[in-house]
């Protein structure tokens, strides 16, 4: 699924072409994706201007002029194809292409200034849904979602505040999306290396017993948001199944230090140690077992 910095890498790849725009015509080519399309789909958005496009975690969020939120995640395979007429762009990309099959072209939205967008989706695993932007964040998908990891609100005393006496893995802290939201797998072995936390450690030994946050706690805080700002930077991790809006690949791939680097010399300096590769909770963890402690 992609990550933080991929979704937010499409929304800078869709915000020229949808900001500021009406929809001038919207084609679901089915009912449905992961779940049925909201009722009256096309008719609600037509006509509509988009006033922002924004991202809540792993979701785009285009807020319209009549008060609704049109709100669309990618899935496992999503992604949106922008046609400008004399070219054609993908936001996003990974190591296996994104589809073009117009078999799994499911919507369309012809924009005002002349972009169609497109959203192709071989797993149909996304989904698009329209709520109130005044009660959005009571929707059930956000009400329990934590902090956002590139607000100003991570820090390291916040960090600790979040995991005091938690006996769960710092790995599985950091993946609960209700503490910090966005995070994946793959961010989140970078972070743990940079900061150089082992993956295994106890969540609760980044805060003292009086909850304040121990030095590692805000080594971790800027490693976080470093290594998305980084990801971003580069255009995302050009992994499976992503593509970015405005067709440029993403290069942060041969930046990873540990994730999908089993058994290579550890790329901290004056390490001698081997990634290794353990499994917690269902997923591939990377570290270097030798400088993360």
């Amino acid at each position: 699924m992609p990550e933080l910095p991929e979704v937010e890498t499409v929304r800078r790849g869709l915000a020229p072409v949808m900001e500021g725009r009406r929809i001038e015509q919207v084609e679901a080519r089915r009912p449905d994706l992961r779940f049925p399309f909201p009722e009256r789909f096309a008719e609600r958005l037509t006509g509509r201007t988009v006033v922002s496009l924004g991202r809540r975690a792993k979701y785009l969020l285009a807020d319209l002029d009549d008060g609704e939120t049109l709100v669309m995640h990618l899935g496992m395979s999503g992604s949106f194809r922008v046609d400008l007429g004399d070219e054609a762009a993908t936001p996003g990309a990974f190591h296996h292409p994104r589809s073009k099959a117009a078999a799994h072209d499911h919507v369309e939205f012809r924009m005002s200034g002349g972009a169609v967008i497109t959203y192709n989706d071989p797993r149909r695993f996304g989904f698009m849904l329209l709520a109130p932007r005044a009660t959005l964040m009571a929707h059930p998908l956000f009400s329990r979602m934590g902090i956002e990891p590139l607000g100003n609100e991570l820090d390291g005393a916040l960090l600790a505040k979040l995991f005091r006496n938690k006996q769960t893995s710092l790995k599985a802290a950091l993946l609960d999306q209700r503490l910090i939201a966005g995070l994946g797998n793959i961010y989140v072995c970078e972070a743990l290396h940079r900061s150089r936390l082992s993956p295994k450690r106890l969540a609760g030994t980044i805060a003292k017993a009086n909850g304040g946050p121990r030095p590692k706690a805000g080594d971790l805080a800027v490693a976080i948001r470093n290594v998305l700002e980084d990801a971003i930077a580069a255009g995302g991790s050009t992994l499976r199944d992503f593509s970015h809006a405005d067709g440029e690949l993403g290069y942060f791939q041969h930046s990873f230090r540990v994730y999908d680097r089993e058994d290579e010399p550890c790329l901290t300096p004056g390490c001698r140690g081997i990634v290794k590769r353990i499994v917690q909770t269902g997923r591939s963890t990377f570290f270097c077992p030798v400088c993360q402690k």
